[in-house]
């Protein structure tokens, strides 16, 4: 059985869409934040799944070496970025495949305002995507992407509520889909 680790930032609707449904695919061994307030945590700890934080320092170069020792330790074979909102280091992205949930359809609209550069753009349409984590922004190869309407009347919240909707089932397809085409690490 694969070993999953999520990433995760806030309140971890992605995390617990993924531990909900990812059924017997793969093994999460841990949930690992880099906020100690983060909602996530709790969600894990129900289901008795292990979480780590790694506080963001201000020595960017200790964070980026303290999270690449964490996530060596725990050995997965998949890292999900789900809501996860820091950039990974080159080192780590090299190290640990990894794949991450956007809320736009790439390459449209990447970084942290998505949404509501969308909005902004008065585009009809935008969605998620899910793609592997590289070097760059929200530069990765697409693994998959599912659109979602704009609507007269959207905000920035009620846009991002139904991107997240989608994004819940998309991220799941993409684990399922991905898991079979990895090595495994074991050890």
């Amino acid at each position: 059985m694969k070993k999953l680790v999520i990433l995760a930032s806030g309140n971890g609707s992605l995390a617990q869409a993924i531990i909900e449904n990812l059924g017997i695919e793969a093994h999460i061994i841990a949930v690992v934040s880099d906020r100690n307030d983060a909602f996530v945590l709790d969600r894990a700890r129900k289901h008795s799944i292990p979480t780590q934080v790694i506080e963001m320092k201000s020595d960017r170069d200790r964070w980026n070496q303290e999270i690449i020792d964490c996530i060596t330790k725990l050995n997965p074979d998949l890292v999900v970025s789900a809501g996860f909102m820091r950039i990974l280091s080159p080192e780590f992205v090299r190290k640990f495949p990894t794949i991450n949930s956007h809320p736009a359809l790439l390459p449209q609209f990447p970084g942290a305002h998505a949404v509501r550069d969308a909005l902004a753009a008065g585009v009809n349409v935008t969605g998620t995507t899910i793609h592997w984590v590289d070097e760059g922004i929200d530069t990765g190869k697409i693994i998959m992407q599912a659109q979602v309407s704009i609507f007269p009347g959207d905000n920035e919240a009620s846009l991002h509520e139904r991107i997240k909707e989608v994004e819940r089932g998309l991220i799941v397809a993409a684990i399922k889909e991905v898991l079979p085409t990895l090595e495994s690490r074991n050890g």
